[in-house]
Order: structure tokens, then sequence, then C-alpha cells
């Protein structure tokens, strides 16, 4: 390799073969990923034992179910910006190792209280966690493999969600509820201690925020070992056209600047109106398909079927790499409404229900999760933590929203068909939101942009 040239760190990436240093960053990062769905949805495999044994009532489960949704949010909020100016690895490791240490404490709690206070700072590490891994592993990976990669690494979620009841059913009988946080604490924590050995700084930061060369090659040799001794590099990544006052920005300065904010918003509408979908369906249809005149046992297997199609996102990331994301993901929302939509033609044929859910949850669950890839390969480096975290923290308030939405229509009196027509007008206004965001920001060039270390 000629020295007398700057190295460009994406091309060296795509031009390497996939290393087993990138495969344990990624594998990494489905972990931290797979443990913090297990850690987000563990509340809710405890709650009957938590009435049982403090003898509450269902209202009072509200807080501690709400809590660490909270946190989520701040934390997403707040890592971002701090990401991007102070680098990925050690954030990340901290977070993980605080969600664990929470949820940990958290098992010991007595009352309420302080199970309502320990949740909210388990959720500002979740929350803060899952935009860092996103982000850090999208900047390891190659371009032609970048939505795939981020999106498979992103079906962790649903599989430690899935996995967490699993155990949670085996593990309440034999040792009590308690044990499903310590669970939930011990194997963060000790994913926290071997990230901090075996994970990176993210290269692409370490440019853009001019490490030392030394600690650029040393990473990158990890690679390949076809670096050699560069010590100029440059970052051959998309950078869209910017207007003069927003060059340089970084952090949220870049994600709201003029020359982003039409995508960012678009964005954070997207992610909300999926939001809006999946927690209406999630936390109501139950209750819409019992008073629909299905039996509640039946009305809850057939709700068990909605969240399952997570994975299908890896079908999704390949697309994206292949074709216009925007599209593909957009795609994905219009047919959620029709689905959404023929869930409520099919209450009087339960054959037919089970298949539209199961259908409709497969590919809303697949477009939701492809949303972080989409994110990640929109900013460039100097924003990419501040955007990707900030989408998933502003697109929570529809996870605020949904609940609201239904009981309001069922204070109207709205049948069960209307209530459904209502929400399937959500992945409408997602896929129009994509729809403006590809127009304003159409694909361009990658620009090298020269970064002396």
């Amino acid at each position: 390799m000629q020295q007398n040239q700057p190295l460009d760190v994406q091309r060296f990436i795509d031009e390497s073969k996939f290393s087993v240093f990138q495969w344990i960053v990624f594998a990494i990062s489905f972990f931290v990923i797979l443990i913090d769905g297990f850690d987000t949805a563990a509340i809710g495999y405890i709650a009957p034992s938590l009435i049982n044994e403090w003898h509450i009532t269902k209202p009072d489960l509200a807080p501690v179910l709400s809590a660490a949704l909270a946190g989520l949010a701040v934390g997403a909020i707040l890592i971002g910006p701090i990401a991007d100016r102070l680098g990925r690895k050690y954030l990340l490791c901290g977070m993980v190792f605080l969600f664990g240490l929470s949820s940990l404490v958290s098992a010991s709690s007595a009352n309420l209280a302080e199970l309502v206070m320990w949740r909210f700072v388990t959720g500002l590490g979740l929350g803060a966690a899952m935009p860092l891994a996103v982000t850090l592993a999208n900047e390891f990976a190659p371009t032609r493999r970048r939505a795939l990669l981020t999106s498979a690494m992103f079906t962790g979620f649903p599989l430690g969600a899935a996995w967490g009841g699993f155990v949670s059913a085996w593990m309440i009988p034999q040792w009590g509820w308690r044990s499903v946080l310590e669970l939930g604490g011990i194997l963060p924590m000790c994913l926290a201690v071997i990230m901090l050995v075996l994970l990176p700084e993210s290269v692409r930061h370490m440019v853009t925020r001019g490490a030392a060369p030394e600690r650029i090659r040393a990473v990158l040799r990890k690679i390949s070992s076809s670096v050699g001794e560069a010590t100029e590099f440059v970052l051959g990544e998309k950078v869209r056209v910017v207007s003069q006052k927003d060059q340089g920005k970084s952090g949220v300065a870049l994600v709201l600047s003029s020359s982003y904010i039409v995508g960012s918003t678009m964005l954070w509408l997207t992610y909300g109106m999926g939001i809006v979908i999946f927690y209406a369906l999630i936390n109501w249809m139950p209750i819409l398909l019992k008073d629909a005149g299905i039996n509640p046992k039946t009305a809850l297997l057939v709700t068990s079927l909605f969240p399952l199609g997570g994975v299908g996102a890896i079908f999704f990331g390949f697309l994206m790499d292949r074709f216009n994301a925007n599209r593909v993901i957009m795609l994905g929302y219009l047919a959620t409404a029709v689905f959404v939509y023929m869930i409520g033609q099919a209450a009087g044929n339960i054959g037919w229900l089970v298949a539209t859910v199961f259908v409709g949850g497969a590919i809303m669950n697949t477009t939701q999760t492809s949303m972080p890839a989409l994110a990640a390969n929109f900013y460039p480096t100097a924003g990419r933590a501040t955007g990707v975290a900030w989408m998933m923290a502003i697109g929570r308030v529809g996870a605020v929203a949904a609940p609201f939405l239904v009981a309001e229509l069922q204070r109207r009196h709205f049948t069960f068909d209307e209530i459904f027509a209502v929400l399937a007008i959500p992945g409408i206004i997602a896929a129009m939101a994509l729809f403006i965001k590809n127009k304003s920001h159409p694909e361009s060039a990658p620009e090298l942009k020269p970064v002396k270390a």
C-alpha cells in the first residue's frame, strides 16, 4: 500500500476480508441488544408475582411498568451527543454495567417505590446502550453489508424478550421473581468486563476526533495487516450536501442543522408511528378480541403471535443494501397498514385472524426493527450516535400516546373494525414521512473528507 496517500478508512474496510475481529465486534453488539431486550421485558414477566407477593392491584403496577420506558427515553436523549464527542467504547461498557448493576440492586427492592426507582435507572442504561451498540457495529461494517449486519444485530432485541419469557417461566416457580432481575443484572455486568477487553473504539470516530495515527493503525491492523504505516486518514462516507454554515457541525448541532432537520424529523415521525402501532396492538388487542367475542385464552394466544417476526429484519437488511432503503421500509409500513386494517375485518374467522395477525406482526416488526440501520446510514460519523439515539428516544413518545389513542376510540364507541382502521393510519403516515425524507435527502456519491491524525 502506498504510504504517501491518505488511507480511506471506509474503502479499507470495504476491500478487506470480513475479519474475525469484526465478527467479535458484531457478536458483542448483538449480545448487548439481546440482554437489553431481556431486561426491558423482564418487568412484564414478573408482574403477576409482584401482585401476589405485595398484594397490589393492577393499576398499582403502572408506575413500575412505565419507569424503564421513561428511563429509556432519557438515556437515549442524553447519550448521543456525549458519544459523538467522547467516543463509543467506554460509554457503551459503562452503560451496560449500569443497567446490569441497577437490575441486580432492583432484585432486593422491598416495596414498589424502590422498584420504580431502580427500574428507571435500569432504563437509563438500557436506553443509552442500544443506540451505542448500533452505532459502533455500523461503523465497523463494510458498505455492501452495512444494513444487513446492523439489522441482523438488532434482531437480538425481540429474541432477548422472547428468551426472557421462557427463562422466567422456568426460574420463577423455582427461585421466585427476584431471580429474573438477578440474572438480568449478572449477565450484562459480566458482558461489560468482556467488552472492556475485546471491544475497540470506533476507528471512524477516532479519525474525526484526530486521534494519534498509531491508535488508528492498531485497530485497522486487526482487520487487515495491509494498513501499513499510514499517517493520514480520510472517511469515504456518504456526506450529504450541506450549507456552508452547517459544515463542521457535530452531535446535536448536526442532527438539528438546516441540512439534516427534514430527514431527522421524518425519522422521528416514522419511528414514532411504528411504536404507536406496536404498543396499541400489544396492549389492547387481547381486550379488543375479547370484546369481539373471542374467548380470553384464545385472544391472548393470538396476540402473542404479533411480535414474533422481528428476525425478518435480516431480509430487509439484505434488500436495503441493494435497493433504496427508504423505499424498502416505506413499502413495509404500507404493508403494515394493510394488514392492520385486515385484522379488523377478520374477527369472525379465527383462522383468517391468526394468519393476518401473524403476517401483519412479522411485517410490522421487521419494518420497525430496520429503522436503526436506516438512521445509522443517514447520518455521518460526527452525528451518528446522536441521530440514532434521538430517533429512538423521541419516537418513544408513541409508546405513551398509543394506549390513550385506543382508550379514546373505545370511549367514543368505535367498533372493532373501525378501531383497526384508525390504527392502520400511522402506517400510512410513516410511509409518507419516508417518502418526504427520500425526496428531501436524495442519495449522493461519497465525498472524501481528509482528516490528519
